[in-house]
């Protein structure tokens, strides 16, 4: 038990704050100890040089004969006049029928001295004053009992015993404060082992206010909806992408059945042409997919100034359209990216152009507030608000371009979509009057 209870943050934290209370308290008690017997001893000597000063005028002035000394502090009881050979010529009632207080003779070069005489069982904190620098000075010692702060053990354990309370008091309330703080993180945890793959629909509870286990209960959420969202992503994605492969390879099964079935009256040309179509596209789709997948992962990171213009023209001057392009470029825009991917990019809007356009496709370059921007226009059909954001998700088509886009494999602007945001940027279907416009944004390169 004592082990899963050090092994628990719970714990952890407490055994933390227990050793930072321990490491500030019992210095703190040691250094108060230390203090409090300074200052009570200070007291005493003062109080008894004091006293032994006053006795000692007296006995210079002859103010003072033998007999009873009267006290001047009522601390200070034990009072003695001794003269040299250790005789007692006066004394206070506390001190009456005792030996010299002390054995201690001040030289007359220093004729006040401070000791502690212990007899027996008792201590005395006394002070020892020479009345004279005369060879037969008598000496006044003033006195007490040492008092049980300095005589005994008694402050040590008063304050070792506080510091035990309190450094259990302090482990205590940490135990508690922490108990509650991570109360809502056990329950998110107990919530979070109740999601699995089959249903991302649950979501944690968010405790109120805005702290750090408010935020990261907010952060699971969020997360958890991001992968709710992908994963009905990739459920659509593999209903499309089997839909989609499933009509090549019926035509070429069908074919090849036909073939099969009826082999006098099958034209082999034709069979291997059509075959060799299906199978055209079919790899056109697969082709496709695997560029998806590798677009944004590790697997292209060879990043490098990619001259957008420059690109354009390649591009423009590698392709045989039948659809008139207008160029109209900005030099020097240049994007860090994959040049091989900003390059599927524009081909495929411009392919997309092509196969929209009524008589010709217009393609800009520019640079504006900081992002490189690729505008690719044509004079064909206009694209519904309501389908602008649409037509970038996979095996996506209008109505109106079925019939026209044979041979796409339906994931064109999804890659270019995918491209731009693998490189921090944006591709959105603007406003266009008679025709379409699709406008990528990309963040400018950073000139040395």
């Amino acid at each position: 038990m004592s082990r899963i209870w050090a092994r628990s943050l719970r714990g952890r934290v407490t055994l933390i704050a227990t050793a930072v209370a321990a490491s500030v308290l019992i210095p703190v008690g040691i250094g108060g100890v230390g203090v409090a017997r300074s200052v009570v001893e200070a007291g005493v000597w003062r109080a008894t040089r004091e006293a032994a000063s006053h006795v000692t005028a007296k006995v210079r002035d002859g103010g003072l004969r033998a007999g009873v000394i009267p006290l001047s502090d009522p601390t200070v009881d034990l009072l003695q006049v001794v003269e040299p050979g250790g005789r007692v010529i006066a004394h206070s009632s506390a001190a009456a029928g005792r030996r010299p207080l002390s054995q201690i003779w001040p030289p007359a070069e220093d004729r006040v001295v401070s000791t502690t005489d212990c007899h027996r069982d008792e201590c005395v904190h006394l002070t020892a004053v020479r009345v004279t620098t005369a060879a037969g000075s008598p000496v006044v010692y003033a006195g007490r009992l040492t008092p049980g702060v300095l005589s005994t053990w008694l402050l040590e354990a008063v304050v070792a015993s506080q510091v035990a309370i309190l450094i259990g008091l302090a482990a205590w309330a940490t135990w508690l404060v922490t108990g509650r703080s991570l109360r809502p993180v056990a329950a998110m945890r107990a919530e979070l082992d109740a999601v699995n793959a089959s249903d991302l629909s649950r979501r944690v509870s968010e405790p109120a206010g805005d702290d750090e286990v408010a935020q990261l209960a907010r952060s699971i959420n969020s997360t958890l909806a991001r992968l709710e969202r992908s994963a009905e992503q990739q459920r659509q994605f593999a209903s499309d992408a089997s839909h989609e492969l499933r009509t090549p390879i019926a035509g070429l099964r069908a074919q090849l059945e036909s073939a099969q079935l009826y082999p006098e009256d099958t034209d082999v040309a034709e069979l291997v042409g059509g075959a060799l179509r299906d199978t055209d596209r079919l790899e056109a789709i697969i082709t496709d997919l695997l560029l998806l997948a590798r677009i944004g992962s590790r697997v292209d990171v060879v990043k490098e100034p990619v001259d957008l213009s420059g690109l354009v023209r390649e591009e423009l001057v590698s392709r045989h359209d039948h659809i008139v392009v207008r160029p109209s470029l900005t030099e020097g825009v240049l994007v860090e990216g994959v040049r091989l991917q900003l390059a599927r990019l524009l081909t495929n809007l411009l392919d997309n152009a092509e196969r929209h356009a009524e008589s010709e496709v217009g393609v800009g370059v520019r640079a504006e507030e900081g992002f490189a921007v690729l505008e690719v226009s044509n004079d064909g059909a206009e694209i519904a608000p309501e389908d602008r954001e649409r037509i970038f998700d996979r095996f996506t088509r209008l109505d109106a371009a079925r019939s026209r886009d044979a041979g796409g494999t339906g994931l064109g602007l999804a890659i270019a979509r995918d491209v731009a945001l693998a490189h921090m940027g944006s591709i959105m279907a603007e406003e266009a009057t008679g025709g379409a416009r699709f406008v990528v944004r990309l963040p400018l390169a950073v000139r040395e």
